[in-house]
């Protein structure tokens, strides 16, 4: 969502920054991965604000990302994957990275992203389509 390492790096610090500050407001039944993937959605958007979203997405370019020499998600999310998902038109692709890597439920998500649970539901479909669509794409 941030189109460079060390401004997602910054934006994950802020978040565990802000959730220890905003501990005392915690929602118990709402759950640990919801609350901080709010926040983290709320300090992404700051960002956004203060400056433009990378205008990568908007491109075929893939993000420019550091790949460490040992990759802890090697298998799970090839360069393929990523160039798949930086395709995505944005709010598909923070639907599904917030489904499947945030493992929230689709209700949590539509909660967090203040949508109707119908729109997660369609999102996330379109979104599989299209990554599948475009993965078999850069096999052939």
């Amino acid at each position: 969502m941030m189109g460079d390492r060390h401004e997602a790096e910054d934006v994950v610090q802020e978040t565990y920054r802000s959730a220890w500050k905003s501990r005392d407001a915690y929602e118990e039944g709402r759950g640990d991965r919801a609350w901080l993937a709010s926040i983290l959605r709320r300090r992404v958007v700051d960002r956004w604000r203060r400056h433009a979203p990378p205008s990568t997405f908007a491109s075929d370019q893939p993000p420019d990302v550091e790949v460490p020499a040992v990759d802890p998600l090697a298998g799970e999310y090839t360069d393929e994957m990523q160039q798949a998902l930086a395709q995505l038109p944005t709010e598909l692709r923070e639907t599904l990275l917030l489904v499947v890597v945030g493992e929230l439920t689709h209700q949590e998500t539509a909660d967090l992203l203040d949508i109707p649970l119908g729109t997660v539901l369609s999102r996330v479909s379109r979104a599989r389509r299209r990554l599948r669509e475009l993965l078999v794409g850069m096999q052939t």
